[in-house]
């Protein structure tokens, strides 16, 4: 019977070039990355592959040099300072392909991931996640960290102890995640997009102002769906409100679906034992060919920029990388595949009190195109909607132009045509 490790006995588990994977956020188990730091001069070429970690650590800031590293598949508060200054690797990825990248380029020698405590049956919960980790249960060793705080949650994020190589106990409160507050511009975006979803929709919606002023407007709306990569907050409110019950959903009718959970308290506590959702692994969640099987399926998304050919820069900020793609891929490729789908990347129209344009003739130097020009769906901002997909460059141009804020546009319609796009 598989039994709880003393510190010795989980890192004799961990031999040279070994490649550790964590899961995202909440599922990263603080206690066993102490130890491994607090032992970092015994490694030997150890890595650690992470998407969004949640605490800054002296091996992220390269403190163990050959001895333990860490590589991001998603930058975060914790390691975006870290990779501008070159102690962090960064590997460009859609997030649907993170275990199939993870298969092809390392070792995949240990899963590490916290889990709600052992049921009755043998089983632990990965809780909060089900990521890109839950997809190597039965393949790949892992090592779990056992918090009472972490919910017990249902889907494809169950482990059994004979698929453990051992565990430690560890309680520890979750990590808080709240939305900033709705100001005025992301009141007025919401809005436009309120206004393009009907009853029985199902929806992708991530953490942050925007999304979370759309998700307060739709609490007299009946009968949504939920299959998003990240479930919020919101999401309590609207079930609570009789808003939300899948019932006309395609494809996991009547569940709430999603990959890995980031919220308040409230969100965990709703999420302990409710078998009306399921944690899914991201490769089927943020299959593009699994989104498009949902009708009147809508993704909601963020981006810093966009030009006027219709590529989003979503991952950088004035050209300097900030995160990574995440999933706006994959919904933005999958919603053009759905039936009545509808796909919404929202943006402020300026940045810097009004001095920017997010809307630009081409990019910012520098940035990088999360979302292409062929799969981009329809631009959001405070001043109106522009749908692109299936429109030639010059009537891109002209709708985007149109949702630019007023003092930028009689110069971005000067550059277009100067660059061509119309006389």
């Amino acid at each position: 019977m598989t039994r709880q490790l003393t510190d010795s006995e989980f890192l004799s588990l961990i031999g040279p070039g070994d490649d550790l994977i964590v899961p995202i956020a909440n599922g990263e188990p603080f206690r066993l990355l102490d130890i491994l730091e607090a032992h970092a001069e015994e490694l030997d070429g150890v890595r650690i592959h992470q998407m969004h970690a949640l605490r800054e650590r002296d091996y992220i800031k390269g403190a163990f040099p050959g001895r333990l590293s860490h590589v991001s598949y998603f930058l975060s508060s914790a390691t975006r300072k870290a990779y501008h200054q070159g102690t962090v690797e960064l590997v460009p990825n859609n997030f649907s392909d993170v275990p199939y990248l993870l298969t092809r380029t390392t070792k995949r020698s240990m899963v590490m991931a916290v889990a709600s405590p052992m049921d009755e049956h043998g089983y632990f919960s990965l809780g909060t996640n089900a990521d890109y980790v839950a997809e190597f249960i039965g393949h790949v060793p892992f090592v779990l960290e056992v918090n009472d705080r972490m919910p017990r949650t249902f889907g494809r994020n169950q482990v059994h102890i004979s698929q453990i190589a051992g565990y430690i106990r560890h309680d520890a409160p979750l990590t808080e995640a709240v939305a900033p507050p709705a100001g005025e511009k992301d009141i007025r975006i919401a809005e436009q997009v309120v206004g393009r979803i009907e009853d029985g929709d199902t929806l992708q919606v991530g953490i942050g102002s925007i999304p979370n002023a759309v998700m307060g407007m739709l609490k007299d709306y009946r009968h949504l769906g939920i299959h998003t990569e990240m479930l919020t907050s919101s999401i309590v409110d609207l079930f609570e409100a009789g808003a939300l019950d899948g019932s006309r959903k395609k494809t996991n009718r009547g569940k709430i679906v999603g990959t890995f959970a980031l919220g308040t308290h409230k969100l965990y506590d709703f999420l302990h034992n409710n078998p009306g959702v399921e944690f899914l692994p991201v490769n089927i969640v943020n299959n593009p060919h699994n989104i498009a099987q949902e009708d009147n399926m809508v993704s909601i998304n963020a981006s810093t920029e966009i030009d006027l050919y219709g590529q989003a820069a979503s991952e950088t900020v004035g050209g300097k990388y900030y995160s990574l793609s995440g999933g706006q891929a994959d919904f933005a490729n999958g919603i053009r595949f759905s039936k009545n789908g509808k796909g919404f990347i929202c943006l402020h129209s300026t940045a810097k009190d009004d001095a920017i344009s997010r809307i630009r003739l081409n990019l910012t130097p520098g940035s990088v195109v999360t979302t292409s020009k062929n799969s981009v769906g329809s631009v959001v901002t405070e001043y109106g909607v522009a749908d692109l997909y299936g429109q030639p460059f010059s009537e891109r141009a002209r709708r985007l132009i149109a949702i630019a804020h007023p003092k930028f546009r009689e110069e971005l319609e000067f550059e277009a045509r100067k660059a061509g796009f119309f006389n």
